[in-house]
């Protein structure tokens, strides 16, 4: 047989076929990735051998979640963050030493401008929920204080939605803030009690979910963006453990050192020092910043 034959595409050899077509790819690293994609799902085809039908069942839940995309919504992220993709992208992305605080998804709710306030400033503005206290220190790996860390913070209220959700009934930025720690790296701010929430749900990939037999719900959290100059900047959040949904959550972002003690305080003398009338919760949970020099 010529050898220009050899060419040919086969089921035995779709891969290398394939694959031989990159040679002049203009992009070395397009060029491995793509090698890596066609193996993995050439492999995965022949593994599960699906019928024409199946496959263009595929083509359509693709389409499908590729017309749900908006400028404020995207579809195919809600994808990767259900099927665990997101979480491995960030894990592999924010390697840092022991001790240091880890990562977790950003979610897409995070807004840039959010107010600056001095320490203590409550960040709820409708005063709607059960009152909580959130504090702790901003520590490197050595557990000295860092001076100057900048903590962007946001949550949702006590009903599991964010401000953006609800344009004209919370009022802007509520629930959101960011402060900055003096040199002994402590931090401390009033909010409310987060509630969980249900990832949105009524596109391709929350009917996938609902097909696999699973929930869309994340269990309450706070969000953080912790940055100082000379530190990996830490995206992360803090989980309540008694959370229904703290073992299942939708986007697989609960790690088991982001849970805080939510602790209820019924103390007047305590409730007046920060502030509050009542009874109210209290959080107190330390972050640690890894070095940009020691981040791997």
């Amino acid at each position: 047989m010529d050898s220009d034959m050899k060419g040919f595409f086969t089921e035995e050899n779709s891969v290398e076929v394939v694959t031989a077509r990159f040679a002049e790819a203009k992009d070395q690293r397009l060029k491995e990735v793509m090698e890596v994609v066609v193996r993995k799902l050439h492999e995965a085809v022949k593994e599960i051998e699906p019928t024409q039908d199946e496959w263009m069942a595929a083509i359509r839940f693709l389409t499908e979640t590729g017309h749900m995309c908006t400028d404020w919504r995207q579809e195919f992220i809600l994808l990767s963050d259900t099927l665990g993709v997101s979480m491995l992208v960030d894990a592999i992305n924010s390697r840092r030493p022991s001790g240091a605080s880890e990562n977790t998804v950003l979610g897409p709710f995070h807004l840039d401008g959010a107010p600056e306030y001095e320490m203590g400033a409550n960040i709820c503005l409708d005063q709607k929920g059960e009152d909580i206290v959130v504090r702790g220190r901003i520590l490197d790996t050595e557990g000295n204080p860092v001076e100057g860390a900048r903590i962007d913070v946001w949550q949702a209220n006590d009903e599991g939605f964010y401000d953006v959700q609800q344009k004209g009934y919370q009022p802007d930025f509520n629930l959101r803030g960011v402060f900055t720690t003096g040199a002994d790296g402590r931090y401390w701010f009033r909010a409310v009690k987060p509630k969980f929430y249900p990832i949105p749900h009524d596109g391709p990939a929350g009917k996938l979910l609902h097909d696999l037999g699973r929930h869309p719900y994340r269990p309450a959290h706070l969000h953080y963006i912790v940055t100082a100059p000379g530190y990996d900047q830490l995206t992360t959040h803090i989980f309540d453990p008694d959370d229904p949904y703290i073992n299942s959550d939708a986007v697989f972002g609960v790690k088991e050192s982001l849970l805080a003690e939510f602790n209820l305080v019924d103390d007047p003398e305590r409730a007046k020092a920060v502030g509050f009338d009542g009874p109210f919760w209290d959080v107190e949970f330390d972050f640690v910043l890894a070095r940009e020099d020691k981040a791997a």
